[in-house]
């Protein structure tokens, strides 16, 4: 959305990205795909990569703070300016039955005996739900993989994005969800398991965003990612 805005006003526009671009629109300008955005090792090539451009704009993952954090320190070592572009938070007082949590394993005390939950919280949450107390955690994954999961308790969901509503509540109810649990994104594009928990009327437990870095300035709408720019939205 961002880059094809940027390519619009024949602006150049480079990625850097921590998984390859997926569904059916490509990336729509060069990318590099970095599997380690931790390794201090990186930061001598991403300063190389990112030599002579004018800003840094983080239109990364909510939950891949990571990302963000090394995009601000090496904006701060090039001296240019760094944006970082976040949705609206989802906000759990819009349901009696959700709440928030700040992160997946003290979310747990949400979780009842017998709780059958529905995790799409993704492979790396795994090890926080080591104290889990309910009957069953099913996670979603959208990458098919044979990877054996650490726990007896936890299945695997496969399913192949972008999911509607009307599928959410179906799969709910075949695998008799009783709560959901799932990354504070905010948005539309994973909105549909809200809706469908609302429907279904099920407990929702909204995992809080990793802090960004302090004095890192956030925007919220590509209309204000343009006006941070000085450009007007086409």
């Amino acid at each position: 959305m961002i880059a094809s805005e940027l390519l619009g006003h024949g602006i150049s526009v480079q990625a850097v990205m921590s998984e390859p671009p997926r569904g059916a629109t490509p990336m729509p300008v060069p990318f590099e795909v970095i599997d380690d955005v931790t390794s201090h090792d990186l930061t001598p090539h991403l300063l190389r990569a990112m030599a002579g451009v004018d800003a840094v704009i983080d239109a990364s993952h909510g939950f891949d703070g990571s990302m963000t954090q090394r995009g601000a320190e090496v904006a701060a070592q090039l001296d240019v300016p760094f944006l970082s572009f976040a949705r609206p938070p989802w906000d759990p007082g819009e349901h009696p039955l959700w709440c928030r949590a700040p992160d997946v394993a003290r979310a747990m005390a949400f979780v009842g005996p017998e709780a059958r939950v529905f995790s799409a919280t993704g492979w790396a949450s795994l090890p926080e739900y080591a104290g889990f107390p309910g009957a069953c955690l099913m996670l979603r994954q959208t990458n098919p993989h044979g990877r054996k999961p650490p726990f007896d308790f936890v299945e695997l969901v496969f399913g192949d994005p972008p999911f509607s509503v009307d599928s959410e509540v179906a799969l709910f109810e075949q695998l008799r969800v009783d709560v959901l649990i799932c990354r504070n994104l905010g948005g539309q594009p994973s909105r549909p398991k809200l809706e469908a928990a609302k429907r279904l009327n099920l407990r929702v437990i909204l995992i809080d965003r990793p802090e960004l870095p302090p004095g890192v300035n956030t925007v919220a709408s590509l209309r204000e990612v343009m006006a941070w720019l000085g450009l007007a939205e086409k």
